[in-house]
């Protein structure tokens, strides 16, 4: 069965402004995707109906949290906006705990909540549009309004579902 990828759930202005970056500097032949923001990256599609369930309840649990663009990150061969949301971390953690005999070494690792707007292109094409986008760039916001889960297609996604955050503050 595909993998499975949770991300997080953007409210639409932010998702549309990020997901323009992201047509403007991905590769055309690489960008299958819209701007994401991912929390796990490969659990076993075999197990849906678990991880599903445990996003359901996370969801229930969690009231809707703002989301800060706040700066650049440099991968070497691409560009992410770092996102700063209230709370993810320890979120991220408890999720951890909940998935852990599906989680690979990837996920274990301490999240570092980015959208990747660039990838995959030589080094010299990434550090020129760094320094456009810093140039460009003054932090904006948003709303993380909920969980989404993901069948990983070999290169496109297809989205399974979407959990919104229903706490209230």
């Amino acid at each position: 069965m595909d993998p499975l990828i949770v991300t997080l759930a953007l409210d639409d202005a932010l998702h549309a402004r990020l997901t323009a970056l992201r047509h403007r500097h991905f590769p055309p032949e690489r960008n299958h995707l819209d701007a994401h923001l991912t929390l796990f990256h490969a659990l076993p599609g075999d197990q849906q109906p678990a991880i599903m369930a445990i996003l359901r309840d996370t969801a229930r649990a969690e009231a809707p949290r703002p989301a800060r663009v706040s700066g650049l990150m440099d991968l070497g061969g691409g560009v992410a906006f770092r996102v700063d949301v209230s709370g993810l971390p320890a979120l991220h953690r408890t999720r951890h705990l909940r998935l852990d005999p599906w989680l690979t070494r990837k996920d274990r690792q301490r999240l570092r909540p980015h959208v990747t707007v660039q990838n995959k292109v030589s080094r010299d094409r990434a550090r020129t549009t760094l320094e456009t986008l810093r140039a460009e760039h003054d932090p904006f916001e948003g709303v993380a309004t909920g969980l989404q889960l993901w069948h990983y297609r070999g290169g496109p996604w297809d989205h399974a579902a979407t959990f919104p955050f229903e706490a209230t503050t």
